[in-house]
């Protein structure tokens, strides 16, 4: 199958989660798992959920930012025991332990900034968490920045939907694959920048 017609149908299947009595379960699992290993971000399901249901934007958004933390929390951990498991003997045996020390410094003394960052924009998410987790980041650090990044993100998505509505999300389908590729060359770069430093 190809990318663009995987594309189409995860977007249809999304769209048909989006109108389900049961959408904000939905919503809340798909961000959940966001945050530590699945590709697809919730936006996509949070856009036609606020143009469906315009009044509940703020709701819907809310569900998005709780479900993202403490899906981060996953990823946090998955950084912090796959770290000790796989990552570390790897870099030890490759000589690289020191560079990544040098990294894990850098990372402590700006990780406030880059977990916010990534949390706001595209840039994978997924990736700032389990690096969190693989340098120790405070917890209670990692948890105010991400609940402040997903919390901007979200809620300003839900603001312009339920303001500008349909004109919103037919940039938003015609730029799909386009936002899609986009999204999986960010992955892709974020797993290589996190490799080589």
């Amino acid at each position: 199958m190809a990318f663009k017609d995987l594309t189409r149908k995860i977007y249809d299947c999304t769209l048909n989660l989006a109108s389900k009595k049961n959408a904000l379960v939905w919503l809340f699992a798909i961000s959940f798992i966001e945050s530590s290993f699945f590709p697809i971000p919730p936006d996509i399901m949070i856009i036609p959920m606020v143009l469906a249901t315009p009044k509940q934007a703020y709701k819907i958004a809310g569900v998005a930012t709780v479900a993202s933390v403490f899906g981060g929390y996953l990823g946090y951990c998955i950084g912090v025991y796959g770290f000790e498991l796989i990552a570390r003997p790897l870099l030890e045996f490759y000589g690289y332990m020191d560079g990544f020390m040098k990294f894990e410094n850098y990372y402590h003394e700006y990780g406030a900034w880059i977990v916010f960052g990534a949390g706001i924009t595209p840039f994978p998410y997924k990736i700032i968490t389990i690096a969190s987790g693989a340098v120790h980041l405070d917890l209670a650090v990692f948890t105010i920045a991400s609940v402040l990044a997903r919390g901007i993100r979200f809620y300003l998505i839900a603001w312009l939907l339920k303001r500008y509505g349909a004109p919103m999300k037919e940039f938003i389908e015609k730029n799909l694959n386009l936002l899609s590729i986009l999204f999986l060359l960010l992955l892709i770069g974020g797993f290589a920048v996190i490799k080589w430093l």
